[in-house]
């Protein structure tokens, strides 16, 4: 079984506890507008250009069997995104990784051997691997694999998800898995589909089926400024956090707009939008509201 990886993460520290291996898979069922990882977003290769790394050797332009990158009237490369069928032979011809491709198909075993070079810190920290994206729940069947195996070796791991999923799935990943991090975005239903595409009550409904399970929760919240951060949202998110009982931890994520220029490079900048960053002050206020009401509040994870 092989599955679409974008981007294999070590070191990390903010995706579950101790010292992780973060696996970032394709493919995404939100289409949140503040995404930071946008290339994340389609199942599928995508290419990303790099202007600033460009050279302008034209390389690339010789190299494109189907005439999709061309130079403009200033001599910057452009890419018509239409016409270009993602063979990779411009990046391939490109010496200075101005031209890229998002996104690899690997193996389950390639993905775990290159996990187990990490065991000595997952063994002294308490870390493992943790399945990000994207969503896992996209590729369900590669990321219960890896989870399978990882199991097998004795390797602790974490799922982080937006929790838009059948409950078949939901409730397979969470056996296989020692811990969920589950996004929580917004709390209004038709403000949750105007800036994430979807709507929350399945995510509502499973995070209550998940909190009623024996793995462990952690919620997380990307706090952005006018979409979620307001003083209706935090108390409803609270109150309905409190209902559950079991989720006693929960994770601030302050939007950053690192994703829009990420965006561009892909050519999908017209599909996300720039937000603002809550101030500190707010932070610290949405902080010291999820702490009144008794949970362990994190900022970036």
């Amino acid at each position: 079984m092989s599955g679409m990886v974008f981007d294999i993460k070590r070191y990390s520290i903010h995706d579950g506890p101790g010292i992780r291996t973060t696996v970032f898979l394709k493919g995404c069922s939100l289409r949140c507008l503040w995404c930071h990882n946008p290339e994340s977003v389609d199942p599928g290769l995508e290419l990303m250009h790099w202007p600033s790394r460009c050279a302008r050797c034209y390389s690339c332009i010789t190299a494109c069997p189907k005439g999709a990158i061309a130079k403009d009237a200033a001599g910057a490369v452009v890419i018509d995104r239409k016409a270009c069928d993602l063979c990779g032979k411009c990046a391939e011809a490109c010496l200075y990784d101005a031209m890229q491709m998002v996104g690899r198909e690997m193996s389950v075993e390639d993905v775990l051997a290159e996990v187990e070079k990490d065991r000595v810190f997952y063994e002294q920290s308490g870390g493992g691997l943790t399945l990000s994206g994207g969503d896992p729940f996209v590729q369900s069947a590669f990321a219960e694999a890896l989870l399978d195996g990882c199991r097998a070796r004795g390797i602790r791991t974490a799922v982080d998800t937006a929790g838009f999923s059948k409950n078949g799935v939901l409730d397979r990943m969470a056996e296989k898995t020692d811990l969920i991090l589950y996004d929580l975005k917004c709390m209004d239903d038709a403000r949750h589909k105007e800036f994430t595409g979807v709507s929350n009550v399945p995510i509502i409904d499973n995070l209550k089926r998940l909190a009623a399970g024996r793995t462990e929760v952690w919620v997380r919240i990307p706090l952005v400024l006018g979409v979620n951060d307001d003083d209706d949202n935090i108390r409803r998110t609270i109150e309905f956090l409190s209902s559950l009982k079991t989720i006693r931890r929960v994770g601030l994520l302050p939007y950053h707009s690192g994703g829009l220029e990420k965006a561009r490079r892909i050519g999908q900048e017209s599909h996300f939008r720039k937000f603002e960053t809550p101030s500190e002050e707010r932070i610290a206020a949405v902080e010291a509201a999820f702490r009144e009401a008794g949970f362990e509040v994190r900022r970036g994870g």
